[in-house]
């Protein structure tokens, strides 16, 4: 049997562009309102993959080894520069920018893949979904290799892109609005989210590519910045936790309050633009505590990544009406392991009374037949202090201090 290792090798990440979004955009705040921060990232696989993740220990090796020796090309740089948000101090930066290998190990224990950054926050975050990347197509490259090869697989991917392009216009041809066909009513929108968990770079290509060509009415963009550009469709991402949990350790804030200073830097770094907060750091609840209706003027829109998404927008459009506003100047953006039937569900619940959107990752770029990872690469500590998410979906809480932990639940009244 032909194994990975006796392969020629093949890098997975071939530009620094082929990451999400939001990676540049928490990357400039960071750099401008806390660029001395420390942190650490791990590695987590929540599932039990078909073969241990150990075994591709020394791939990866190798293929960090060809990421901290990539540097943003000059056409490149022009392209960030040009979306309006990122500045130009932040892209000269990036001029500067490459990753250190000195701040990421790869390591293994009785079976488990261990993969540490660990460093100055600004030259270690960045690292995430190149990993999840890595790991992710090398893992699927040899599942594939050892079950007859790639083809069959994409055969059945195709087979399956389709089904979902036929699901989408037979919803519009019952659904009119769907398409924005009917005034006053929200249109279905959906984006690509799959950069972190997709079977290869090579597919999700073909997947955004086939959507931007067949179902342009739906699909309006990529989280995949070198795809957004390749196919000059809008790179779609605002802040994910890491964001907001580094303001859980950072110094002169108190942990009560780290949600308001998190959304208050993001308002006074991108004044309008990137306006979608995430709500889930310590649940929907203790987030609608703290957004107020500043913040709920300010900010255009939430974004649902845990727990029930029905009972979690009906919460947001619940606060909206007691603070006043008009939901339908509002969206909601909905991410939280999506597929196509599951979201046009969601949009028939609440296209009528506020503006949607659905980023879906795993089931458009590794829907094959083979079951994908669930891989996620945290943040678990910054300056030294434990950080935490309290998830409202119980599997996703992430922290490695129990202490931590039940005191975080403490300050904000949450159950054990």
């Amino acid at each position: 049997m032909t194994t990975i290792a006796s392969q020629p090798f093949q890098p997975v990440i071939g530009s620094l562009l082929s990451t999400d979004l939001y990676k540049f955009s928490q990357h400039q705040v960071m750099l401008h309102h806390m660029a001395t921060n420390q942190a650490e990232y791990r590695l987590v696989c929540r599932n039990t993959p078909q073969y241990p993740l150990a075994e591709l220990a020394a791939e990866v090796d190798k293929q960090l080894d060809a990421l901290c020796k990539l540097r943003f090309t000059e056409d490149e740089l022009a392209y960030l520069g040009n979306l309006r948000y990122l500045k130009s101090d932040y892209i000269d930066f990036l001029r500067l920018f490459q990753f250190q290998r000195r701040f990421i190990t790869v390591s293994t224990n009785d079976g488990t893949l261990r993969i540490v950054a660990k460093g100055p926050q600004v030259h270690v975050m960045g690292f995430e979904i190149y990993v999840l990347s890595i790991v992710n197509e090398l893992y699927f490259r040899r599942l594939a290799s050892e079950q007859g090869g790639e083809a069959a697989f994409l055969a059945e991917a195709r087979k399956r892109l389709a089904a979902k392009i036929s699901l989408l216009r037979g919803y519009q041809s019952a659904n009119p609005a769907a398409a924005g066909g009917i005034s006053g009513l929200n249109p279905f929108e959906f984006f690509d989210f799959g950069a972190r968990r997709h079977f290869s770079g090579a597919w999700q290509e073909e997947v955004v590519d086939t959507l931007a060509r067949e179902v342009p009415q739906f699909f309006k963009g990529t989280s995949n910045v070198y795809l957004a550009k390749k196919f000059k469709l809008t790179p779609i991402g605002t802040m994910a936790h890491e964001y907001l949990q580094s303001f859980q350790a950072l110094p002169g804030v108190q942990l009560k309050y780290f949600q308001k200073k998190a959304l208050e830097t993001w308002v006074q770094e991108y004044r309008g633009d990137l306006g979608t907060a995430l709500t889930d750091v310590v649940g929907m609840d203790a987030f609608l505590a703290d957004f107020d209706l500043f913040f709920a003027k300010l900010f255009d829109g939430l974004r649902h990544d845990s727990g029930d998404p029905v009972v979690w927008g009906e919460k947001a459009l619940a606060h909206y009406a007691k603070l006043k506003l008009n939901a339908n100047t509002k969206r909601l953006v909905f991410s939280d392991g999506l597929d196509l039937p599951t979201a046009l569900s969601l949009h028939a619940h609440f296209a009528g009374r506020v503006q949607t959107g659905f980023g879906i990752g795993t089931n458009l770029t590794n829907d094959t037949g083979l079951m994908p990872l669930n891989i996620v690469m945290k943040l678990v500590s910054c300056n030294g202090q434990p950080t935490a998410k309290l998830s409202d979906s119980p599997g996703k809480t992430m922290c490695e201090d129990e202490t931590f932990l039940a005191y975080l639940r403490q300050v904000f009244n949450m159950p054990d």
